[in-house]
Order: C-alpha cells, then structure tokens, then sequence
C-alpha cells in the first residue's frame, strides 16, 4: 500500500492507483472533463492539474500514479488559477449558448465554469464557420463542432467498448478536431447509431436528432389520432431528471404525464415484446427442428443498433438474423392494422409515436422495410431524453400527477415483456415460451435466469423437452465482434444468440438520460426490470390475453401467413451506406 497526503487528508492506497482515483477514495472531488476510467485517461482537458510538493510542473491527476510520501493539493492556488485558465481556453473555441443546448444544467463543463466563477472570457473566441460546421440535420445522430471540446472520449468509447472506429482526429495544430474517420461523411459512415458516444460526451457536442417539434405538430393536429408506445427500458430511467425513486417512476404514472401532454391513446411495448416472443420464439424452434442452426446460431433481430452492424460488419450473416421485427415496429404494423379497426378509423389518421432509449430506434423507424401501403408502421421515435424535454416544457412535475391505467387493447404485458429491456432478457422470455410450445407445461419462470448477469458475453447450455440448446448473450459491439469471429473460427457453437448493442442492453442505450457523474447506470435499471417481472402475475408472453385475442381474431397462428407479412421482415432488402 501506499500512504499519501492529500489536502491534508492521509490516505493509503495500493501502488498504481492514480493520483484521481486515490482523491475519490477520501471523498475529495478533482473535477474533469475527458476522463473515463479504463477508457480515456489521456489528460486531454489538464483540467484535473493538481499541486504536487516539491514538483516544479503541474501534474495531471487522471493519469499520475501515487508514489509513496506523497502531498497533494487539488485546490491550491496555483492548482486554481492553471484550473481557470485551461477551463477558459477551452471557451475560447466552445459556443457558449447555454440557454440552447440540450444539455444545459447537465453539461460538465457548464459545471466547472460555474464552480471556477467565470463570468467573462479573457481570450478571443474562436468558432468553426461555414462547411467546417456543418452536419447532416436528418441522421439520427447530430453533432455541433462548436460545442466539441476534443476530450476524445467518443473516439475512445467507439473503438474500445464498440470497435466500430467512426470517430478519429482531424487537422493538426490549433485546427485540429474530432470527425468521422477516413474522411467520411456520418450519413456515409457503418456508424450504427448505439448512442454510446453520446452518454459519454461531456458536453452538447453530440446529440440524437431532435424530433419533439414533429410530436407537438401531431398533437395538435386534431385530424390526427395519436398512439403512443413507451419500450420498458424507459420506465427504469426517465424519473431520473425529476429525482423520483425507481419505484415511484412506473408506467402508469408516465402514462398520466402522456395523457397531460396530449396523446390520446397510452401503450405499452411490453405488450409488443410479448408479440414479439411469440413469433421470434417459434421461429426459432422451427429453425431448430429443420436442422438449420449446425452451423450457425439463429440471432436476435430486435436491437436496430445490432441489426446495422451485423449488416456493416459482417453481411454474410445477415440471413441469421430472426426476420421477426422488433417489438416497436411489431406494435406499430398492429396499431395500424387491428387497433385501427378496433378504433374503427382509417389507418392513415393514426400518428404512431415511440418512446425508445435508443437512437437507432429513430433509423429503424424510417426503413423502406418498415412501411405499409397507409405509411410508415412508425410516425415518429422519440428517446427518453426527448420526452424528458417535452415534459419539461409543460412544466410537468411527475410528483404530482397522478397514475392512470394504460389503454386498451395493447395495454396488458407479461413480466417477459418487461425484461425485454435488459440484457439477457429476450433470451430468458423466449425460453421460457419455447418451452411450453415444446412440452405444453410451462417450466419455472426463473430456470433460465442464468444468462441474467455476468461479463459481457454469457453463454449457457439449457435442456428443453430433452433437446439441448446452447444460448449466448452479449452486450456491447465489441463484445459481439468477439463472438463473431470465435464463431468464424469455429471455436464455439450456438443455437440462439441475443445482442445487445449497448452494454447492459436497453437500459444502458444511448437514448437514456445522462449521468453528470459518468455513473454506468445500467446495472441498477436492469435490476428494477427483473423486480417488476418478479412482481408480475404474469410471466409469460404466451399467457397474455389481448396477445391471444390478437392472434384469434386477426393473425390466425404464430408463423401463419397473416402474421409473416406484417411481423416479419426482410433484412437483405435494405443496405448500410457502404454495401453496393
């Protein structure tokens, strides 16, 4: 161990610990602004320069290691005024129009100005015009050039946790800055749409797409009907802002604030995801029983952000994929179709709107795949930040309105839905349905909780109705891209795999609210998921009444001719920007 001083405080600490992490240790706060621990450690910022005694030059603390005897003062003078100034070159080339930013009153440099007491800005303020500042305002990814303060920490995250290397440095010298690498434009780019580099950034540099401006346009317009969906990994996070437990957060007290702000009609995905269970889960079992899967596994198809790149990386994998669509776009093709007659109007009145934890949902939602002959089966995606904003705008505090049931049909969920959202929960539901099709019992809810927790790459061995089937979960790209070419390599089999493009699944998305202390949040709502499963009296998709009313008076079966056509989808017959 190590015993050093830290602003007085003595603290003792294992050898190789950084100077940062051993402040964090005895509750002393060391702001900064590109650190990550284990990702970015790169002292891009210097805003966590610290006074070493008996050191002539400021030392970075993110990135110094501990030495024996040592004394450190994080708020010394001279750690102070090196603080400020580096904080004030940094605004120097930062659009500073807080009152327009998305991430106003949640930005880390917003935070450390204020802190240091900056209140005017000695240097002359240098922004990116022209074409230099330009970016494509249709992706579903949007990033501000002005407000990039080249922490690097979305290079790092989309090589490192992603391995998909969208983001590099650009330009040298006081020009330099972050782009999309090999000189691409994003709209061009095999970037698919995880969101990571989003929660990472420190600042307003990137962003989703902003779609709320289209949301309030169909609530007001009263030719309009609008249905909205809300995916369960929303339900986990979205009190956050508002600084409600997770348990007060639920579902019927966002349907209430859905209502406040207009739509007319309040459902849940879950009912969807059990949808989707049905299909996805007797596709796999006939996929099984053809003998289909020797070679290679049969994949889950209900992450977009998986699905492009599946489709970027490895092509010649995409007819693994299930054709099933996911639940968001399933639960959009039904509103368009059944709910429409069970509401008795015409299908092109309804404005189907999501709300997803994900960026990619926003893509997913606009492919030509994705449509029927009265439009798109979803009008408009938006991610829990976006509702955050629109609720926000309302002046809508969740404290105080009141829970209200979801609307019917498509309002009834089982706990397998509701695990949809985190990772290893399509694989648990969907076993838990093949199961019973295969032996007509159904097999206790929690036998296959074993792919619940764990690395990033699980894998388990399960014996239904006596027959074997080997299952793999992952989270995180970089953790698919292993399984992959082990896969290739022809080191491991599988029959069933479920992906997740962002670590720890949906909760984890790059749609979710973002943490201002750079705290991984999503072991914590994956957590409430498989409580709020556990509290279901129902725990299985097959046992949802308005899902079987569904497949009896419209779908007919699950795989039946009416079911393919609108659940089901071709994923060779779009392309990612660089397939020919």
């Amino acid at each position: 161990m190590v015993r050093i001083t830290i602003d007085g405080q003595l603290a003792q600490v294992p050898a190789g610990t950084t100077i940062m992490e051993a402040a964090k240790a005895v509750n002393v706060k060391i702001p900064h602004l590109c650190y990550l621990k284990g990702i970015n450690e790169i002292s891009a910022c210097r805003i966590c320069c610290v006074e070493i005694e008996g050191e002539r030059a400021m030392v970075a603390a993110c990135s110094n290691p501990v030495k024996d005897g040592m004394v450190v003062y994080t708020n010394s003078p001279r750690a102070r005024m090196t603080r400020r100034t580096n904080v004030e070159l940094i605004l120097s080339q930062h659009d500073c129009k807080c009152a327009t930013c998305v991430r106003s009153g949640n930005c880390q440099l917003q935070e450390v100005a204020n802190d240091l007491g900056i209140l005017e800005l000695p240097f002359e303020t240098q922004l990116q015009k022209g074409l230099r500042s330009a970016w494509t305002k249709t992706f579903p990814l949007y990033r501000d050039v002005n407000k990039c303060i080249k922490c690097m920490r979305c290079i790092q995250i989309c090589d490192k946790v992603q391995t998909l290397n969208i983001w590099d440095l650009a330009g040298t010298g006081s020009r330099t800055t972050v782009d999309v690498s090999g000189n691409r434009v994003i709209k061009d780019s095999d970037c698919a749409l995880c969101g990571q580099c989003i929660t990472h950034c420190p600042t307003g540099g990137l962003r989703e797409r902003d779609d709320t401006a289209k949301a309030r346009a169909a609530l007001a317009d009263k030719e309009k009907i609008t249905v909205v969906q809300v995916a369960p990994a929303v339900r986990t996070a979205w009190g956050e802002y508002f600084g409600l437990k997770r348990e007060e957060a639920t579902m019927e007290r966002m349907a209430g604030a859905l209502h406040r702000l207009g739509f007319d009609y309040v459902y849940d995905t879950n009912f969807a995801a059990d949808l989707t269970i049905m299909e996805e889960g007797n596709e796999f079992l006939h996929r099984l029983k053809s003998g289909a899967l020797v070679r290679w596994p049969m994949f889950t198809s209900c992450c977009p952000g998986w699905v492009r790149f599946l489709k970027g990386q490895y092509p010649e994998l995409t007819n693994q994929l299930s054709t099933a669509k996911s639940p968001q776009q399933m639960f959009g093709a039904v509103a368009k179709t059944w709910l429409a007659k069970k509401l008795d109007v015409a299908p092109e009145k309804i404005c189907c709107v999501s709300i997803m934890p994900c960026v990619a949902k926003k893509a997913e939602a606009d492919l030509p795949t994705m449509r029927a002959e009265s439009g798109a089966d979803v009008d408009i995606v938006l991610t829990t930040r976006e509702l955050v904003r629109m609720m926000r705008a309302d002046h809508l505090d969740p404290h105080f309105i009141e829970e209200e049931a979801l609307d019917s049909p498509m309002g009834t969920h089982t706990g397998a839905g509701v695990i949809f959202g985190a990772t290893g929960g399509v694989m648990e539901a969907a076993l838990r349905t093949a199961a019973y099709v295969l032996t007509g019992e159904n097999p206790n809810p929690d036998a296959f909780s074993e792919v619940r927790t764990g690395p990033g790459l699980r894998e388990a061995t399960y014996t239904v109705a006596g027959i074997p089937v080997r299952c793999a979960v992952v989270s995180g790209l970089g953790n698919a891209r292993k399984l992959i070419e082990r896969l290739k390599e022809g080191k491991v089999q599988y029959d069933f795999v479920e992906v997740m493009a962002c670590p720890g699944g949906c909760v984890g998305g790059g749609g979710q609210p973002i943490s201002a202390e750079d705290e991984e949040l999503y072991g914590v709502r994956g957590e409430r998921l498989y409580t709020l499963d556990a509290e279901n009296p129902m725990r299985f998709a097959h046992e949802n009444p308005e899902v079987q009313e569904l497949y009896h008076e419209y779908l007919g079966e699950p795989l039946g001719e009416t079911a393919h056509h609108l659940l089901h989808t071709d994923h060779k017959a779009w392309n990612m920007p660089m397939q020919k």
